[in-house]
C-alpha cells in the first residue's frame, strides 16, 4: 500500500497533462483516419440528410458491410420521400440485415422509388422478402406498372411456335396467342412463373376450340376463344394477373376427322378381307372335307358292290332244289 501511495505521490500535474495530450493526439489521429477514409462519403450524407454517422460508417466496415452502398441507398431514398426513419422506416439496421443476407439493396429502394411513384402498396419488407426469395423484385414492380407481353406458346422455350387444337368437326386449327401480364406483388413470393401461365393459356385455347362445333365458329369469332379462357380464371395460384388474351394468328390446318374416317375406312375393309379370306379358307375346308367323306361312300360302295356276286351265289346256292 505504502509503494502505491508513494507512485500515485510522485505523479504530479505534469505527468498528466503530458498524458492527456498523448490520449488527445491518438483520438485525434484515430478520428483523421475515419475522416480520411469515409468523409467523403459522411459528407455527402450530411449534405443528403440521410442521417448515417461516421460511427456507422465504421462500423459497417467493421462488420463488412459496403458502406457506400448503404450510403447511397439512404441518399436515394431520402431524396424520393421514402421513411429512413421510424418504425417502418429504412434505417440502417434494415440495410445492413438486407445487404448481409445476400440482397440487393439497391433493386429493393429502386423497385420502392417506382412503387411510390406509381401509388402500390408496397413496403420494404415485402420489397426485401421478394428479393431474398431470388425474384427480380425491381422488374417485378415495372411488369406490375407496366404490364408485359408473353407469347403463347413462347418459341424461346420450345420449338414450338403455334398450337393445334382440333374442332368437333375435325377440322383442325393452327393458334397462337398473346398474353398481357401484370405483377401481383401479394402473390409473387410462391406464386407460379410465366411458363405456369402459358401452359394454362394453351389449354384453356385447346379447349376452347375443341368444344366448338365447327371450325367456321372459331374463325368468325376468335374473341370468342379469349373470353372462354379469360372465364376460368387460369392467373389463380400464380405469381401475374392476366390482363389480356389476344388471338394473334389462326390458320386452318388439315381435315383430321376426315383424314380419321377414311383410315377408319381403309381399317374396315381390311377387317372385311380378313372376315372373307377366313370364310373362303374356311369354305374350301369343307369342300375338301366333302370329297373326302364322298371318296369314303364310294369306297363303301365299291366294296359293297363287290360283296354283290358273292351274295347272289349264295343266294343261287341256296335256292337249288334238294335231290333225293
Amino acid at each position: 500500500m505504502t509503494s502505491i501511495a508513494s507512485f500515485f505521490a510522485q505523479i504530479t500535474t505534469t505527468h498528466f497533462v503530458v498524458f492527456g495530450i498523448v490520449v488527445l493526439c491518438l483520438i485525434g489521429f484515430v478520428f483523421l483516419i475515419m475522416l480520411f477514409n469515409f468523409g467523403a462519403l459522411w459528407f455527402q450524407g450530411f449534405m443528403s440528410g440521410a442521417q448515417v454517422s461516421l460511427l456507422s460508417l465504421v462500423g459497417m466496415s467493421l462488420r463488412k458491410v459496403n458502406s457506400r452502398i448503404i450510403m447511397q441507398a439512404k441518399i436515394m431514398a431520402k431524396q424520393s420521400g421514402l421513411p429512413i426513419s421510424g418504425p417502418m422506416g429504412i434505417t440502417n439496421r434494415r440495410l445492413e440485415a438486407h445487404y448481409l443476407a445476400g440482397g440487393s439493396v439497391p433493386k429493393v429502394i429502386q423497385a420502392l422509388i417506382v412503387a411510390q411513384r406509381a401509388s402500390l402498396d408496397l413496403n420494404f419488407d415485402q420489397a426485401a422478402a421478394i428479393d431474398l426469395a431470388g425474384r427480380d423484385v425491381l422488374e417485378a414492380v415495372r411488369t406490375s406498372v407496366n404490364p408485359k407481353v408473353i407469347a403463347c406458346p413462347d418459341p424461346k422455350k420450345g420449338n414450338r411456335t403455334i398450337l393445334s387444337a382440333i374442332a368437333k368437326n375435325g377440322v383442325e386449327l393452327q393458334v397462337s396467342a398473346k398474353v398481357t401480364v401484370r405483377t401481383n406483388l401479394e402473390r409473387l413470393i410462391g406464386g407460379a412463373t410465366e411458363d405456369t401461365i402459358i401452359a394454362r393459356v394453351g389449354e384453356g385455347i385447346i379447349t376452347a376450340i375443341g368444344s366448338s362445333e365447327t371450325h367456321f365458329e372459331v374463325m368468325e369469332n376468335p374473341d370468342s376463344i379469349s373470353r372462354a379462357v379469360l372465364t376460368r380464371g387460369l392467373d389463380s395460384q400464380t405469381a401475374f394477373q392476366i390482363v389480356s388474351i389476344d388471338i394473334a394468328k389462326i390458320e386452318v390446318g388439315q381435315n383430321i376427322g376426315a383424314r380419321l374416317q377414311v383410315d377408319q375406312a381403309e381399317a374396315d375393309t381390311r377387317v372385311a378381307q380378313a372376315k372373307a379370306e377366313e370364310r373362303r379358307a374356311l369354305a374350301l375346308a369343307v369342300a375338301q372335307e366333302m370329297k373326302a367323306k364322298v371318296a369314303e361312300n364310294r369306297a363303301i360302295v365299291i366294296a359293297a358292290e363287290a360283296g354283290v356276286p358273292h351274295a347272289l351265289a349264295a343266294a343261287f346256292r341256296k335256292a337249288e332244289p334238294v335231290t333225293n
